[in-house]
């Protein structure tokens, strides 16, 4: 089974877009610090060296998963998303292969010149991944409107546009 991690601000929000797709599984977790089984404190503290990331699972084709993960983030920001500023809200993909590095790497090269920018997105090979904790397990489901007034908040969606139909 194909499996990449994605890190894309809030895990929240990249577990949204991905739920959507068909047959494909998403966990929220944690990926990249030095720190065994870290919880939610210690990562969003920035000190734990971790990613918030979700495991996607089950897809049949990476440039499908690549350009959904785009469409929900903003590639150039270097400092993590949105609302969300912090080492642990940096966007990362994890690759578990070198045929997926290589996917990642030209994908990202297309972006770069569509928009003439550098992506600050880092490209690394997976570590160990720990599950989130449950409630953060479906957590756009669970508390379905703190999640909308998260979302909204954030200003993601107007943000997202701007990128996005800029080009």
């Amino acid at each position: 089974m194909s499996e990449i991690f994605l890190g894309g601000g809030c895990f929240w929000c990249v577990e949204a877009r991905f739920a959507m797709m068909p047959k494909v599984s998403c966990i929220p977790g944690y990926m990249g610090g030095h720190i065994e089984n870290p919880t939610y404190e210690q990562v969003c503290s920035g000190l734990s060296g971790h990613y918030e990331v979700c495991r996607i699972s089950g897809f049949r084709n990476l440039d499908e998963v690549l350009n959904n993960f785009w469409k929900i983030i903003d590639p150039f920001d270097p400092n993590g998303q949105f609302a969300d500023q912090g080492s642990q809200y940096k966007t990362v993909i994890f690759y578990t292969n070198n045929h997926q590095k290589d996917l990642i790497i030209e994908s990202i090269s297309n972006i770069e010149k569509q928009f003439d920018k550098v992506v600050a997105t880092i490209v690394l090979p997976a570590m160990t991944f720990y599950p989130a904790e449950e409630y953060h397990q479906q957590y756009y489901l669970k508390n379905p409107e703190h999640y909308r007034d998260y979302v909204h908040f954030s200003n993601r969606k107007y943000l997202l546009e701007c990128i996005w139909n800029s080009k």
